[in-house]
């Protein structure tokens, strides 16, 4: 019994993990400054917007967007 339970907890906590490590960046216009920048956190739409309307899983392709992006021109 406790053999059984140890090794599903383990399972779960093998496929549990990448969901926990995968970060998400966004590409987000200051609605003060009017400057871009990547953050990690979805834009709130009110002090942060949403300048790329996507998400970036690394934050090397969210900085690449934020050159290429009109909106942050």
């Amino acid at each position: 019994m406790i053999r059984k339970v140890a090794i599903t907890s383990a399972l779960i906590a093998i496929f549990s993990i990448p969901a926990f490590a995968a970060t998400e960046y966004w590409v987000a216009k200051d609605a003060a400054t009017k400057k871009c920048e990547v953050v990690t956190k979805k834009p709130d739409g009110t002090k942060l917007t949403d300048a790329g309307n996507k998400t970036y899983t690394s934050k090397a392709n969210a900085e690449k967007a934020l050159k290429e992006l009109a909106a942050c021109k």
